[in-house]
């Protein structure tokens, strides 16, 4: 499915190409712009690899632990604040048949 939806993304950007900023927008000028593939150029050249970034899973521990822990801080304040004022009391019913 995921595949699909991305010939399909590729096809629409083919098909609507935009005009090279040299030319006239609706003159016989009009260029396709060069769509760059993930692994190759469109004559065959392979692309050089992405640049890397250095400590990537530290750098997302960094960001997600503290935002965790702030969620705990914020929802274990609210359910306090819930059942101070009554909203929402969970009951001790004893179901030991």
């Amino acid at each position: 499915m995921a595949s699909a939806l991305g010939r399909l993304a590729r096809l629409s950007v083919l098909r609507n190409a935009r005009t090279s900023p040299l030319s006239a927008a609706d003159g016989p000028g009009r260029t396709v712009a060069p769509c760059r593939t993930a692994v190759c150029t469109s004559s065959g050249a392979i692309l050089p690899k992405p640049k890397k970034t250095p400590f990537g899973l530290i750098r997302i521990a960094l960001v997600v632990v503290p935002f965790l822990y702030v969620g705990t801080l914020i929802s274990k304040n609210f359910a306090a604040l819930l059942e101070e004022h009554d909203i929402f009391v969970p009951e001790d019913d004893d179901d030991d048949d």
